[in-house]
Formats: structure tokens, sequence, C-alpha cells
């Protein structure tokens, strides 16, 4: 049976994201930080001290993973909680400065892995690429 356009536009935007990941990967290996503490590190980076169930919105996954990717970045020294000044009952989670720097460090790398990745377009074609993606998204 033949491919449809629309099936081979499917199976290219699955194997460019991959492709990705895989170069994601790579790049956290380094700095010994999976996937899913990489983009906890970005998350918290990026918002600020959060609630564990606002991470676990944050990074689609259910509360009591995020508190699993809690625990570990907090056994590794790089997030801590502490009571949230407007509840005490609940708890934030936050970057220590070691998991600042380390967020720092995954933020570096996957930005020079990303520009390997697309240093063969042109400009025009990186300027399109992003229109078009970000319609996707939106």
């Amino acid at each position: 049976m033949e491919d449809t356009a629309a099936d081979n536009l499917s199976e290219l935007f699955w194997a460019v994201a991959r492709r990705l990941r895989h170069l994601n990967k790579e790049a956290l290996e380094p700095l010994h930080v999976s996937p899913s503490h990489g983009r906890a590190l970005a998350v918290l980076l990026r918002h600020g001290p959060m609630r564990p169930g606002a991470l676990a919105e944050h990074l689609r996954i259910a509360p009591r993973s995020a508190t699993e990717v809690v625990d570990d970045l907090q056994n590794r020294g790089l997030a801590a909680r502490a009571p949230d000044p407007a509840d005490r009952r609940a708890t934030l989670v936050d970057l220590t400065t070691e998991g600042r720097l380390a967020g720092d460090g995954i933020r570096a790398a996957r930005k020079a892995a990303t520009e390997r990745f697309f240093a063969d377009l042109s400009a025009a074609d990186r300027a399109d690429l992003t229109r078009i993606l970000l319609q996707l998204r939106d």
C-alpha cells in the first residue's frame, strides 16, 4: 500500500522529533542528568519556585511522579523544599545554587545541540520552520 502525503509528513515529523530527543539525551549525558530531571530543572529555572503539583502540570506527569523527580533532585542537592509563605501547609520546590548552575548548563548544552542540528538550514528556512511550528503549536 502506498504512503499518503499525510502519512509521510507524520513519519518525517516523528523521525525529527526522535532525533531531537536523542540529541537532547546525548547533550545531558555529560551533565549526569536524565531527560526528566533536565525538564524539571528547566521548568523551575524558567518559572521559579512552585508547588509539586504545579511542577507535575508543567511536566505533564502524575503528581506522584513529580514527587519522585523532586526527591531525586533534592537528593542530588539540585532542589530544595520549603514551606509556602502563602500557605504553611503547602510546600514549594525551588532550585539550589547548584541546581541553577546545572539548569544553566543544561540550557547551554541543549542550545548547542539544537544549533548543530539546524545548522544546515538557511536563515530563511529556519524562519519558515519557526513560523510553521508556532502555528501548529498554537
